[in-house]
């Protein structure tokens, strides 16, 4: 069996493959389940004794969905995260269950998602343009999810330029914050010395310098966000400046931040399409590559987002994998980065909607559609879509 880097695919109900899957193998999942826009589920569990109408819909899904997260907890690593996109169908019921499986201590974020800037437009109410995904750890002490991102730094954000071509910008050193304070924060206030002709910073006298204190733009006093040590550590990142403040001319001490190629910046709860795509683009991308078969798959620049939270080579499942982006996103970042991530893909075998798109053009089930969209991908990459029984995934995943 092939176990190189890449993406592989599992025709299969998601519960057996959870089930086949190895305690703590996986490191990042990403879902978009079913919405519950009131349509019968592919995934007919033994939902009797829910009620009927809303308060039953909202029953059954929960039901179906409770067994999966409660496996999927079971293969994530203790450094691992789970991303759920999900609409404002059952966000609140998917909330309150993801809070009873993983615990309300490993809620991490709900990210609002703009994936429709102009807005739904057919039917009544609002123009909704925003979907959700709910991010949770496995343990949150241990989990190795970064929340930033290179996408959103501009060099232009550092306009000061060092002689040698380095670029900067200048932040005060005192801490901005008025919850961080002399009484909240005492050890953080002490007197440091500056020259503001020559810039220099020192935590003692020395010739030139005066004597600076933190205080706030009303003359309250303030704290400093560095402690002593790391003042000293670092005096080179520092400098003193003469400043024009409300109560006049003053002294104060400053942070060069440096910009540098690869730096991350913490990613935003909204994320906008013109950063992530949006289902415009998303069913371009899925049209590029095997035809226009799907009315709202997700976008590859969302999933690629949530992929830059954690290292390069996690090993990635998706067991709602529906179009296939997720593991279309995984062969891109590898393709950019040179990552060797690992992406299990895993749909059932649910028929497409007859007089849909995939349906006339042959498609009899979503499975058909993931499984030609990533062979697509795999083909560009200049590689092989693996697919495997629900038996041989775990040894695919751990690369054996």
């Amino acid at each position: 069996m092939m176990c190189g880097v890449g993406n592989a695919f599992v025709e299969a109900d998601n519960l057996e493959v959870l089930a086949a899957l190895d305690a703590a193998s996986v490191d990042l999942i990403y879902i978009d389940p079913p919405y519950n826009t009131g349509n019968d589920f592919v995934y007919a569990d033994d939902v009797r004794g829910t009620e009927t109408g809303i308060a039953g819909r909202h029953g059954a899904w929960v039901a179906m969905m409770r067994p999966r997260l409660a496996a999927a907890r079971e293969v994530l690593a203790p450094s691992g995260a789970i991303f759920v996109s999900i609409d404002d169908h059952e966000v609140a019921h998917l909330r309150l269950l993801l809070d009873e499986v993983f615990g309300e201590a490993q809620f991490l974020a709900q990210v609002i998602v703009n994936l429709n800037p102009k807005g739904r437009q057919l039917g009544p109410g609002f123009a909704t343009s925003h979907e959700y995904l709910l991010v949770y750890a496995r343990d949150a002490r241990s989990c190795g999810l970064e929340p930033s991102t290179t996408d959103t730094v501009d060099p232009g954000d550092f306009p000061e330029t060092t002689p040698d071509g380095r670029r900067f910008r200048h932040l005060p050193l005192r801490n901005t914050n008025k919850k961080f304070n002399p009484r909240t924060s005492p050890t953080l206030h002490f007197a440091i010395w500056g020259s503001p002709e020559s810039g220099d910073v020192r935590t003692h006298p020395f010739d030139g310098a005066v004597e600076v204190l933190p205080v706030f733009g009303d003359g309250a006093p303030a704290v400093w966000r560095w402690s002593r040590p790391r003042i000293e550590e670092r005096p080179d990142d520092l400098v003193c400046r003469r400043v024009r403040g409300r109560r006049g001319d003053r002294v104060d001490v400053f942070q060069r931040d440096w910009w540098h190629a690869g730096r991350r910046k913490k990613l935003r709860t909204i994320w906008m399409a013109e950063e992530i795509g949006s289902t415009d683009t998303a069913v371009a991308e899925l049209k590029d590559l095997i035809g226009p078969l799907f009315e709202s798959p997700k976008p590859t620049g969302l999933i690629r987002r949530v992929l830059a939270t954690m290292p390069d080579n996690a090993r990635v499942l998706d067991f709602f994998a529906g179009s296939g982006t997720t593991g279309h996103a995984v062969a891109l970042a590898n393709a950019a980065d040179g990552g060797t991530r690992r992406c299990l893909s895993v749909n059932s075998a649910e028929p497409t909607r007859p007089g849909s798109n995939a349906h006339e053009a042959g498609y009899a089930t979503v499975a058909a559609i993931t499984r030609e969209r990533l062979a697509a991908v795999e083909r560009r990459q200049g590689g092989e879509l693996v697919q495997l029984a629900p038996t041989t995934a775990a040894a695919w995943l751990a690369g054996r």
